[in-house]
């Protein structure tokens, strides 16, 4: 369960362990096919957010509304470098807080031209399970540092050509992943840093288009399957659906996952500062 609430954050169930041992065809935006090294210049593109933006999701466990999980971009600055500061929160709510309690905080520092991260803060309680850790990412030495506080220990990555924390990546690829390449059964790949465990791959697969009912109204969607390890908390790797709106926001709409024991769903539930309009089908 340690790592059950990330399953709300996008994509954020996105990296819940994901595999880096799939077999299929992929689209890697961090090749340099795809997207070049970080030290080079990535075509300036008109970005899918901007500051302002707050979404809130619902998490629901059977007919429980089990919590809930807010993203916020702002501006701020790193090292004199203007940047995005994305806050992500996290928390149980209702009667599911009774049982299982959870206060999460996650924070990134990313580029506003090349999306890559500059720092990524991770500060969570989940059921008496505490993590306060800190990532500085030095892209010009191609390497990170992992701040564990709560352990006291630090730990040095190397950097393998480009890199995403677990926030950034959520915003990376609304950016960086042009609907027209989206080929039906390819993977998006991407490698990932955002705790000691180390650097992985991590794949998202397109599954096509779908309508899908939101309390907004109906909203065309690209559907995506996150691989994820099964075992404890997934019934199996192809556990976890996520549905991104298919206009130039590129929302998380919902996210689905059969567990071990019973499914979960998390759908948007409230947004505000969209940077473009949100397109609703009207029938």
């Amino acid at each position: 369960m340690k790592k059950f609430i990330l399953f709300i954050f996008l994509s954020i169930g996105l990296t819940v362990n994901a595999q880096d041992n799939y077999a299929g065809s992929d689209l890697a935006l961090n090749t340099s096919q795809h997207k070049p090294s970080s030290k080079k210049k990535l075509e300036k593109k008109e970005s899918a957010f901007k500051p302002g933006e707050w979404l809130k999701f619902r998490l629901h466990y059977g007919f429980l509304n089990a919590s809930y999980a807010t993203l916020q971009v702002k501006n701020a600055e790193i090292n004199g470098k203007s940047v995005y500061h994305v806050v992500g929160k996290g928390r149980t709510s209702g009667f599911a807080s009774i049982f299982f309690k959870v206060d999460d905080r996650y924070e990134s520092y990313f580029d506003k031209e090349e999306g890559k991260p500059y720092k990524f803060v991770r500060k969570i309680d989940e059921g008496g399970y505490t993590k306060d850790v800190e990532i500085d990412f030095d892209h010009t030495n191609d390497k990170a540092v992992l701040n564990d506080k709560k352990n006291k220990f630090k730990k040095e990555f190397e950097l393998q050509d480009s890199i995403q924390d677990l926030i950034s990546a959520f915003y990376y690829l609304r950016n960086y992943y042009e609907p027209k390449d989206l080929v039906q059964g390819e993977s998006i790949t991407l490698k990932m840093l955002y705790d000691d465990d180390g650097i992985f791959n991590f794949k998202l697969k397109y599954l096509g288009d779908e309508i899908v009912n939101t309390k907004f109204g109906k909203v065309k969607c690209f559907k995506f399957r996150p691989y994820v390890q099964s075992g404890r908390v997934f019934k199996e790797q192809e556990s976890l659906s996520l549905w991104v709106s298919a206009d130039k926001n590129k929302l998380p709409i919902r996210i689905k996952a059969d567990l071990a024991v019973g499914s979960i769903k998390a759908d948007l539930d409230q947004y505000n500062g969209l940077k473009h309009q949100f397109k609703i089908i009207m029938d």
